[in-house]
């Protein structure tokens, strides 16, 4: 690996291990095992280098719920078998990677102070929305239109903000995927009255 590449590692175990705030160019330039001037000239800042390290994670994680979802699914699976495969895998990430989805909390509040923040945050946003509605609907995200990755992808998308709070917070009471299922089926069922 080269320079760039061994910070990005090294942001991301930071993330894990300290979370947004508490990370220091210094752990940083430690955990990579470079010298820390490396961060300015290859990201510009720590916030940078933070941000995209967490955005590749966030790339990472949602090509792994796909793998993993199609693994632990045959071919005739119907789409609440798929729906729940889906939020079984991620409440097991939330739980396997809670450190990092508590970093991305800090990312988000960090991203109100930083107009570089927020912007990949922002792009990192739309990116998922489109992910995952295109993950929902089982075609390509360039074959998607407009409209069912701002409706499919934005609920979707706050669904999963939500129950990380949930899974974070008060993991004992949060809901698992059979009871999200079944929650958007009883919402769904009072607001078309059928």
């Amino acid at each position: 690996m080269g320079n760039r590449e061994d910070l990005l590692a090294g942001a991301l175990a930071c993330l894990k291990d300290k979370g947004w705030a508490r990370t220091t160019v210094r752990d940083i330039a430690v955990a990579a095992g470079v010298n820390h001037a490396a961060i300015g000239y290859h990201f510009g800042s720590r916030e940078a280098l933070l941000t995209e390290a967490f955005m590749q994670a966030m790339d990472e994680w949602g090509a792994e719920i796909g793998a993993a979802v199609q693994a632990a699914l045959s071919p005739e699976a119907s789409p609440r078998e798929r729906y729940e495969a889906f939020w079984r895998q991620a409440i097991a990430s939330y739980t396997a990677n809670r450190r990092l989805w508590l970093a991305s909390v800090e990312a988000a509040v960090q991203a109100e102070h930083s107009p570089v923040i927020r912007e990949v945050m922002v792009r990192g946003m739309r990116e998922g929305r489109s992910g995952l509605a295109a993950g929902l609907f089982g075609v390509a995200e360039d074959s998607l239109d407009s409209r069912a990755t701002r409706t499919v992808g934005s609920l979707q998308l706050g669904l999963m903000s939500g129950l990380l709070m949930q899974w974070t917070l008060d993991p004992d009471q949060a809901p698992d995927e059979h009871d999200i299922t079944d929650g958007l089926i009883a919402l769904t069922t009072m607001i078309t009255g059928e």
